[in-house]
């Protein structure tokens, strides 16, 4: 079927192109009670051909919206929801805290009419349409969120100081003090490494002063400072173990 010579089913229904399913069904509903002959409102203005040949086109809208499958085909040809996900939610809703697809089809139709008319049955298709929708893509909802809340918790971002990168990808020794400037640096406060890595604000301020006494023993030590490194994104075997010899030279100083 060639999509582009119809017309916009969307706009037929006045709807948003991500509208989900439950709102396109509700908005069928709506254009067919509008649009019905015993209509008071349309009476005087659209003759009863009118109206029919109106209804058709939204019985022809609903019957592509409303089956996800005609839906996902049809916005493949327009090049609709594209950067969405497939139900019309943004990257931004999805990273929400509060923000659950909803796959139990139970709940979806616990609030749908017990009345076995038409309508009822027509909103129960679309329900169930809407769950095998959400079925179907539930794995990459899950993948979308995923990759949201790890850009949240692990990305960086500072204003780069080319003179500092330098100095930085020519370090041969990491002490403390040149680990904490690098975290300053990249605008990762001691809670939010904290928060990252697990470690406690303890040992990374320790690990950032070089108080050797106060840190676990190396090999726990190495692991930190490489998680650490690893949030910074610098590269973490170099950064550990140069750390690492960093310590060792000033305990064989001071004993």
């Amino acid at each position: 079927m060639n999509w582009e010579e119809k017309k916009n089913y969307y706009e037929i229904l006045e709807l948003p192109t991500e509208a989900t399913l439950q709102e396109i069904h509700e908005a069928y509903i709506r254009a067919k009670n509008a649009y019905s002959g015993d209509s008071a409102a349309l009476y005087s203005l659209m003759s009863n051909d009118e109206c029919a040949k109106v209804l058709e086109q939204v019985e022809e809208a609903y019957s592509i919206l409303g089956v996800a499958d005609k839906r996902r085909e049809y916005d493949k040809a327009r090049g609709l929801n594209q950067s969405q996900t497939p139900e019309g939610f943004n990257e931004e809703i999805m990273s929400k805290p509060d923000y659950k697809p909803q796959t139990n089809l139970s709940e979806m139709l616990k609030d749908s009419n017990s009345t076995p008319n038409h309508e009822s049955v027509i909103r129960e298709n679309a329900l169930k349409e809407e769950f095998k929708y959400k079925q179907e893509h539930s794995s990459r909802y899950e993948a979308s969120v995923s990759k949201i809340q790890a850009v949240k918790k692990f990305g960086l971002n500072f204003e780069v100081d080319n003179g500092f990168e330098q100095e930085i990808e020519n370090c041969s020794e990491y002490t403390g003090d040149f680990l904490q400037k690098i975290r300053e640096y990249k605008q990762v406060s001691i809670e939010r490494m904290s928060e990252m890595t697990k470690i406690s604000k303890t040992y990374i301020r320790n690990i950032e002063a070089d108080e050797f006494s106060k840190l676990p023993a190396d090999v726990y030590t190495r692991g930190f400072v490489y998680q650490y490194a690893k949030c910074l994104k610098l590269n973490p075997d170099l950064v550990a173990t140069s750390y690492i010899h960093h310590l060792k030279q000033l305990k064989s100083t001071t004993l």
